[in-house]
């Protein structure tokens, strides 16, 4: 007797799933803990190059190629190397899928990777939908998202981001995992992000700790204090 396939996750739990793990991800379970009180001005940081690469690099499985180049649409940066596909090289630099996209949402602790196959379908089903409309002529050998030019990958983000939109909720949570990876590497511990040059951080010059690894930022961004401490505060910066 043949077993069922097993049933497709709807819409709902997708959206339930995203907004779970962006909202452990603000409650601090993975992400960087300290932020700078300016953000400096962006210093050039290089992005890895070497030679030919293995069929697996050069040509990912659908699903990864397509969160790539979503992540790559919402932070653009270099390509990896000359056969890659899923990042466009539209920016110089650094982008989404280098500082890590891709693996924040596979992150165990966010519990979403069985659904990234059925969100990479939604995205590549408008991005089928937007050829068509417009008269795109995609590879098979891609899938539709990827296969389409950078200028079209953005105009159809918009699409998917515009307020009223269907699913807009979904892109706009998707496309808040990739601004999480470059701008906090969220998958990763602050101190093992700064440790390792994580891209994005490196891109925007976010400051190393202190000698005892804690981060202190004696600037204020007002150019003053806007406030005394409570005599009363605790120890742990609680009000008592």
């Amino acid at each position: 007797m043949l077993s069922e396939p097993p049933a497709r996750p709807t819409r709902r739990r997708l959206l339930v799933g995203l907004t779970a793990a962006v909202a452990a991800l603000r409650a601090g379970e993975t992400t960087a803990d300290a932020a700078p009180s300016a953000r400096p001005v962006p210093q050039q940081v290089p992005v890895a190059r070497t030679g030919p690469q293995p069929a697996s690099l050069s040509l990912p499985d659908p699903t990864t190629a397509t969160l790539e180049a979503f992540a790559d649409t919402m932070v653009p940066g270099e390509k990896r190397h000359s056969a890659d596909v899923a990042i466009a090289g539209a920016a110089p630099g650094p982008g989404a899928v280098q500082a890590g996209a891709v693996e924040l949402l596979n992150l165990p602790d966010l519990g979403i990777g069985v659904l990234l196959p059925e969100l990479a379908l939604l995205v590549n089903t408008r991005a089928l939908a937007y050829a068509a409309t417009h008269g795109r002529l995609l590879p098979p050998t891609q899938p539709p998202f990827v296969a389409l030019r950078f200028t079209d990958r953005t105009t159809l983000a918009g699409e998917l981001l515009t307020p009223g939109a269907p699913d807009r909720q979904l892109y706009v949570l998707l496309a808040l995992f990739a601004a999480a990876a470059f701008d906090t590497a969220a998958h990763l511990h602050t101190t093992d992000a700064i440790r390792q040059r994580h891209p994005g951080l490196a891109w925007i010059g976010f400051p190393p700790p202190d000698a005892d690894g804690l981060w202190r930022f004696p600037d204020y961004s007002y150019g003053r204090r806007l406030a005394s401490e409570h005599p009363l505060t605790t120890s742990g910066g609680h009000p008592a």
